[in-house]
Parts: C-alpha cells; sequence; structure tokens
C-alpha cells in the first residue's frame, strides 16, 4: 500500500470519534494521568527549547607552561626567577587591587542597604 493510499483512507473526524470512544470506555483516572504525562512532556519541551537559546559561557584563558631542560643549573634558575620576579609581583599587586576595588563596591552596596533597613 502506498502513501498515497493510506492518506486517501485518513479522516480526521473518524480518528477524532475513534479517540472519544476509547477515552470514554476508560477510567477516568487514565485521562488524568494522560494530562499529566502531556503536561510533563509539554514543560520539558519548553524547559530544553528555553535553555537551547542561551549562550554557553566559554573561558578562553590559556595557561602555557614554559619547559625547562632537566639539566640547568642553578645559577640558570636563579637568574630566571630574577627575570620573573617583578612580573610576578606586578601581576599579584593587579589582582590585589582589583580584590580591593570589588570589596569596596560591596562595601558602598551593603552601606546602601543599611540605610534601607536591610
Amino acid at each position: 500500500m502506498g502513501a498515497m493510499q493510506f492518506f486517501r483512507h485518513l479522516n480526521i473526524v473518524r480518528a477524532i470519534n475513534d479517540l472519544r470512544s476509547y477515552l470514554a470506555q476508560e477510567g477516568p483516572h487514565k485521562l488524568g494521568f494522560l494530562l499529566l504525562s502531556v503536561a510533563l512532556f509539554g514543560s520539558l519541551l519548553v524547559a530544553f527549547t528555553i535553555d537551547s537559546h542561551e549562550v554557553p559561557v566559554y573561558h578562553r584563558e590559556i595557561t602555557y607552561i614554559e619547559q625547562w631542560p632537566a639539566d640547568r643549573t642553578d645559577a640558570q634558575i636563579i637568574a630566571q626567577q630574577k627575570i620573573d620576579g617583578p612580573i610576578e609581583a606586578k601581576r599579584k599587586a593587579a589582582e590585589a587591587a582589583r580584590q580591593k576595588k570589588i570589596q569596596q563596591d560591596y562595601k558602598k552596596l551593603n552601606d546602601k542597604l543599611e540605610k534601607f533597613g536591610i
């Protein structure tokens, strides 16, 4: 039987009447479970649809690790530490300043909320 023959025999009114007669024969608890399952499926479908539109958060921070020869001398290690020391200190100072600014912003917000009694 081809697809066209199948659709030729499809009748929406008969299908709806068939569904109504089936639901009339079954107990009312089955109709309740049917509605509950349709509602649950619909809510999951809506939740996944909403979630699919959110932009994922990617952390694009790349950490480069330097490779050093295993046979380097203590003098070479100390020389490299003298080069890297000020750079690391500058990075730590910038991070501390950023943390202090965030802390000040939170203190301002807390002070405003205390004015309102919160």
